[in-house]
């Protein structure tokens, strides 16, 4: 199989730099990142690409059953970092892939160097002593919306994901995202994505990680940033001058700037 082509890969900027693997999170694509690629891009070797199922991935190579579970999401990533032979990988993941981002550093920590997590939440749905955001009926009655009108769920759900209404044109590029999106495929990476419970696994990372969170997030709100920081020991916080949950569209300068700073001091 081609996994280039199959996951829609592209490298760029110094072939010989450390390497820094760029991962999208649900309903969007690599071209979230293209507003901070130019930035990183000029001393490391920046790697984007889309889950099957999104973007111009090869959708030919979609399963429900592989999808179902973030271990198809991280799968995805450990066969593009096969093919490319990566090593030392600086992952950065948003919203749910830096979650998927935790699991294939867990199965091959020989690929990974560190871990950059944008906007992370390794639960979505509230429990006693924990706040992820969303009640259960919340949760079900996303889903159940999404899954009777995906077109609708997207136009009236993208500018609240993406926050900053004084600048629309940043819920109308999401809303756009999701609708490029097979509706089919959407639905199962929206129940891998907001039913699942990655908590547990915040433990086994190792490496240095940085947390991104943004001042105010409907989908992530800073409850859920400081319990990934404390879960993962050593790991750093920095909060954004930013509100909504796509931080490398609505303050990308910030955003480059805070992932650079981390890489250049080595974590």
């Amino acid at each position: 199989m081609d996994i280039r082509r199959r996951n829609n890969v592209s490298v760029t900027g110094r072939a010989d730099g450390p390497v820094v693997l760029l991962a999208h999170g649900f309903g969007c694509d690599q071209n979230m990142w293209r507003l901070v690629v130019p930035a990183l891009a000029r001393d490391h070797r920046v790697v984007v690409f889309d889950y099957v199922g999104s973007g111009n991935a090869d959708s030919s190579g979609w399963t429900e059953q592989r999808y179902s579970s973030l271990e198809g999401y991280a799968a995805d990533v450990l066969e593009v970092c096969d093919e490319l032979d990566l090593r030392d990988v600086i992952f950065v993941g948003h919203s749910v892939s830096a979650m998927v981002g935790v699991l294939a550093a867990a199965k091959a920590p020989q690929r990974f160097s560190s871990l950059v997590m944008v906007a992370p939440s390794p639960r979505y749905i509230d429990e006693d002593g924990y706040r992820g955001g969303f009640s259960a009926d919340d949760i079900d009655e996303l889903l159940d919306s999404l899954d009777s009108n995906y077109l609708g769920w997207s136009a009236a759900m993208a500018p609240v994901i993406m926050g900053n209404p004084e600048r629309p044109e940043l819920g109308d590029e999401l809303a756009t995202s999701f609708c490029a999106t097979d509706p089919a495929m959407a639905r199962v990476f929206a129940r891998t994505t907001f039913l699942s419970d990655s908590r547990a696994d915040l433990g086994s990372v190792t490496v240095p990680t940085l947390i991104l969170e943004c001042r105010q997030d409907v989908i992530a709100p800073r409850e859920v940033g400081a319990y990934v920081h404390q879960a993962i020991p050593g790991s750093r916080l920095v909060t954004l001058e930013a509100t909504g949950h796509c931080p490398q569209l609505s303050a990308s300068q910030a955003t480059a700037a805070a992932i650079t700073e981390f890489i250049g001091t080595g974590g």
